[in-house]
């Protein structure tokens, strides 16, 4: 993705400095225009550089959303069973990845219909370095819509329930982690909070 940076006219540079209440003579704002070429001559280098693609190192297929039966506190957004390498410390633990990381070929959305359809082709670090020890992907764990809530009721999919009482929160943004990791269904989850 190319992120085209202009460098501001000096027109540009006086309105800006007037809608934030300041003084600028026209050698102020020629100065300011100056000041600000290295920074956008290595933005433009930046841009001519190719991204990086890290290959995705373990098979996979994308998996499923689970029915409310598999899932009755609503902690998992999505369902897999990636196998990572055959030995390592976490060799055969089942890890439940928090919906707003990259999973290459499996559905992100980060708690949000915004971004429902979304499949990202590469995997997060976190990710490859679980599966680099011998984790086992179990899926991705609801989340707070955008992650911007600390309850768990934002969620697109609807809110996350807490297994030891379903009439209380799970918490957030990570509800999702929590509740699969209480209700059992893994050891070990990623959240971000």
């Amino acid at each position: 993705m190319t992120i085209s940076v202009r460098k501001p006219t000096v027109e540009q540079i006086l309105d800006i400095a007037d809608g934030f209440g300041l003084e600028l003579t026209i050698e102020d704002a020629e100065s300011f225009q100056g000041i600000m070429g290295g920074a956008i001559a290595s933005y433009a280098r930046v841009d001519e550089l190719v991204e990086p693609t890290p290959p995705v190192k373990f098979p996979r297929t994308p998996g499923y959303r689970p029915d409310e039966a598999e899932n009755p506190y609503n902690g998992w957004y999505w369902k897999t069973d990636i196998p990572g390498a055959a030995e390592g410390v976490l060799a055969g633990k089942r890890v439940a990845v928090k919906d707003n990381i990259c999973v290459a070929g499996v559905p992100l959305m980060n708690g949000s219909r915004m971004l429902e359809g979304y499949v990202p082709d590469v995997d997060a670090t976190v990710v490859t370095r679980i599966l680099d020890a011998g984790g086992i992907i179990a899926g991705k764990a609801a989340c707070e819509d955008l992650c911007f809530s600390a309850g768990s009721h934002t969620c697109a999919t609807g809110p996350i329930r807490n297994p030891h009482n379903p009439a209380h929160s799970a918490g957030g943004s990570s509800g999702g982690s929590a509740a699969v990791i209480a209700a059992g269904d893994v050891p070990m989850a990623l959240g971000g909070d």
